[in-house]
């Protein structure tokens, strides 16, 4: 999918890895939608490079429709990107008892059906599309993380949630591939990004160190630039990419 002219969307695009995308897009010649729950932050992105947001929480079915809709409106919708998603730390049981169930339910809500919402909005409007010479009509690049595979104590919803997401990609993407739409995951390990920014710097920096290399956390920007060559790479399809600097998390 050729960047350049095309039409994007994404989702939790106001901050954090989906501000970091929505730039990269936007510098490579996208007509980008932001979508997010954060109407303060969007719609400043927005303002700065003079693109449209919509208020859009993941969980609501009908936010979803309208933010996906807001997007097609500008073009044929080719490009989807969602990086909506929030965490939470408790044990599955303990001397307190059973892992509350709302935090499980709403982390799912937010982190997995929120990106199948996403997916399968975006879908049904690419689907519509006129296929380029290759038969392609768009992309989806969805967001899991590293804990899906290497979830650690205290991480029993957030794991469970976007070990869901991975397990979504092939199948979406061999349900998708007659109409040329392809899908794909990208697994973050550690990255600067709100969900560690209410860390102290030094803890931060400790988090860094223990990536084998580079030894640091994850810069947004790099996220965003692997999402772009997943859009632009037209044999990447079902995959699960790992962003992770080689991290293999320890249990705690």
């Amino acid at each position: 999918m050729e960047i350049e002219g095309a039409t994007a969307i994404v989702v939790g695009g106001a901050s954090g890895l989906g501000e970091a995308t929505v730039r990269a897009l936007a510098e490579r010649g996208a007509n980008v939608t932001i979508a997010d729950v954060n109407a303060e932050k969007g719609e400043a992105l927005g303002e700065e490079l003079e693109a449209d947001f919509v208020a859009c929480d993941v969980r609501e079915e009908k936010q979803v429709e309208e933010a996906v809709g807001r997007a097609a409106k500008a073009g044929s919708l080719g490009i989807a990107v969602c990086c909506a998603g929030t965490g939470w730390a408790q044990k599955v049981a303990g001397s307190r008892g059973p892992h509350d169930l709302l935090p499980f339910e709403t982390i799912i809500q937010i982190n997995l059906i929120g990106t199948f919402n996403v997916l399968r909005y975006a879908a049904s409007a690419m689907i519509g599309n006129e296929p380029d010479a290759d038969g392609e009509r768009g992309v989806c690049v969805n967001t899991a993380s590293i804990a899906a595979f290497d979830g650690q104590i205290g991480q029993i919803a957030y794991s469970a949630s976007k070990g869901g997401v991975v397990g979504m990609t092939l199948p979406a993407a061999r349900d998708l591939s007659q109409y040329g739409i392809r899908v794909n995951t990208i697994a973050p390990g550690l990255f600067d990004t709100p969900l560690l920014a209410a860390l102290p710097e030094e803890a931060r920096a400790a988090l860094g160190a223990g990536v084998p290399f580079p030894r640091r956390l994850g810069a947004p920007p790099e996220y965003a630039q692997l999402a772009c060559h997943v859009v632009e790479n037209r044999m990447l399809n079902g995959e699960t990419i790992r962003l992770d600097g080689a991290l293999r998390m320890p249990p705690r």
